[in-house]
């Protein structure tokens, strides 16, 4: 049987996914906890074989089982860990893989009503593998296709440092003295990027405001 310590810091949320866990044979819930803290607690006392925990648990309600994730993988590398969120967030999602997926899993809490597929995610995890919600992988192929459909694909990532400080209204010399580059240097970096969008043609105030208007139409899709 799959012993399992369960993380949670809504009270509805956390006894209905307990309840939802005692229907099946194949899991034995050894603990529970409301917070950061307590989850670690709990893993040090129970010893279990995999975690289920939110994302945002106190004391600051924003990334801790994610962080909890990490530390538990790394203090207890045989323990897998499944992460439940309400949202198909990229960042999250490479904050909890970006060092191994090994024994990681990432759900979205539509799933857990299913309780045969969380009892799956639980033992793949437990296991070593890893879990990545339909959803997630939707998402994470979208961004990637949106990247490379974008025009800034081609840049540099110095173009794109350009291009960010020109965004902020930086003029070139405001751009060398962030960068540290000579403002010739600024000059060959715009010129080439201009070049990799289509806008060497343009008169060069319409082209800073086009390359800036690429710029952050991206960063509103990314």
């Amino acid at each position: 049987m799959l012993r399992v310590v369960f993380a949670e810091d809504n009270y509805l949320v956390r006894e209905g996914t307990a309840a939802l866990l005692a229907e099946s044979d194949e899991v034995e819930l050894v603990g529970t906890a409301t917070t950061f803290d307590e989850l670690l607690a709990a893993v040090a006392e129970h010893r279990p074989d995999a975690v289920l925990t939110d994302i945002r648990m106190p004391p600051t309600s924003s990334d801790e089982g994610i962080r909890a994730a990490r530390q538990i993988r790394a203090d207890h590398p045989s323990i897998g860990v499944v992460v439940l969120s309400q949202f198909a967030d990229e960042e999250y999602v490479y904050d909890l893989l970006k060092d191994g997926a090994e024994g990681l899993g990432y759900l979205l809490k539509e799933r857990v009503a299913d309780v045969d597929e969380l009892v799956r995610a639980l033992e793949e995890v437990a296991r070593g593998g890893s879990v990545l919600d339909p959803k997630v992988v939707e998402a994470l192929v979208a961004a990637k296709d949106r990247m490379a459909h974008s025009p800034l694909a081609g840049l540099t990532d110095r173009e794109r440092e350009v291009l960010s400080h020109m965004a902020q209204g930086r003029n070139n010399a405001a751009i060398a003295g962030a960068l540290f580059l000579t403002e010739r240097a600024v000059e060959k970096h715009i010129n080439s990027l201009f070049h990799k969008l289509g806008l060497s043609e343009e008169p060069n105030v319409h082209r800073r405001v086009m390359a800036v208007l690429a710029f952050l139409r991206e960063q509103q899709t990314a």
